[in-house]
């Protein structure tokens, strides 16, 4: 019988596509145990097709290895770019990835043509297979947007239910969100944590999203904040898809802090303003001025005061610039763009 699939290597990266699986259902593959369980974990009360029972009420699941698909019949969606083995006369895959930045492709870029078509975010995205130097034919090219959008643009989240999330107490402060990447991409979570905890929480309330693979260091940082008589410091947790979904901690935040996490992009959703942090990271992709945000945002690095940096971008409260950019860099940008995949799916499964 014919299914609807979608694989990933880390749990985190299902909320790239649980705007389609909250319409179409499906199932998602795991490749191992601990991430089947971390499924269950993070995914409670998500499954989209109820006649369907599940233990904690998650979406179906299955373990498989990728060269282990061959059974397969129907769609199958990747997030992680990883060659799947499946029967391509039985399944087609759509790769979607996690996330649209700078950064290259984890694995060898030409994975990527071993899938018979992509969704296709923007322009920017277009640029930086590019860049990959990937050989992809124009008809498997999908445009459809960035999924994650459409419920920020229609309107689906609530300011004080999102504070009620985080547990904010003053909320006559502003909101900034620090979101940076992990080690790979020259992070800085390690680098500036305690000391924007220390600095921009004496006047704004600082909420931490660090990658998913710093999300183990959440407790320790709470426990040195509370030793420290540190207060106005919240926690996000990435591999929370559903408690802490990204687009939620956007609706929440006045102002975002980053440096080379894809969130970047994602942010310009928001429409809000931008600040981000210099590293010494050197493989970015090389992308024209009106994709790179690099080109549009002031950039903090030592030395710096990121409060009065912050300060200045807020009472500036001009945008303009960054919705530019948002145009530039993804397709349409009206809230159905998962009409857009749902159609695509639907005429191939």
């Amino acid at each position: 019988m014919q299914q609807l699939y979608y694989f990933a290597n880390q749990v985190y990266q299902f909320s790239n596509i649980l705007p389609l699986y909250k319409q179409l259902g499906g199932i998602c593959i795991t490749h191992d145990l601990k991430r089947f369980l971390q499924m269950r974990m993070y995914m409670r009360n998500l499954n989209a097709t109820p006649e369907s029972w599940t233990f904690l009420n998650t979406p179906p699941g299955i373990i498989r290895n990728r060269n282990n698909l061959q059974d397969l019949e129907g769609v199958l969606i990747s997030l992680s770019n990883i060659v799947l083995n499946t029967d391509k006369n039985k399944c087609k895959s759509i790769f979607i990835g996690h996330g649209t930045g700078d950064k290259p492709y984890g694995g060898a870029a030409t994975r990527l043509e071993s899938f018979d078509f992509h969704f296709v975010s923007g322009d920017k995205h277009l640029e930086k297979l590019r860049d990959s130097d990937v050989d992809i034919p124009e008809e498997k090219l999908i445009k459809i947007g960035n999924l994650r959008f459409d419920a920020y643009v229609n309107g689906n989240y609530n300011q004080e239910k999102e504070a009620d999330r985080l547990g904010i107490v003053d909320r006559s402060r502003k909101n900034v969100l620090y979101a940076p990447t992990w080690r790979v991409g020259g992070g800085t979570f390690k680098k500036y944590i305690h000391q924007f905890c220390r600095e921009i929480t004496e006047k704004h309330n600082l909420i931490v999203r660090p990658h998913h693979h710093d999300r183990r260091y959440i407790p320790h940082i709470k426990l040195w904040a509370k030793r420290n008589g540190i207060r106005h410091v919240y926690f996000s947790n990435p591999a929370a898809v559903v408690k802490s979904d990204t687009m939620a901690d956007f609706c929440i935040s006045d102002i975002m802090v980053s440096d080379t996490s894809s969130i970047l992009y994602e942010y310009l959703i928001a429409k809000k303003p931008i600040i981000v942090i210099q590293n010494a990271y050197k493989k970015l992709h090389k992308m024209p001025p009106d994709l790179d945000i690099l080109q549009h945002v002031p950039l903090y690095s030592d030395g710096k005061n990121i409060v009065a940096m912050i300060d200045e971008e807020l009472a500036n409260g001009n945008i303009a610039h960054l919705e530019k950019l948002l145009k530039s860099c993804f397709y349409f940008n009206d809230g159905k763009s998962t009409e857009r995949a749902m159609e695509f799916v639907n005429s191939i499964l």
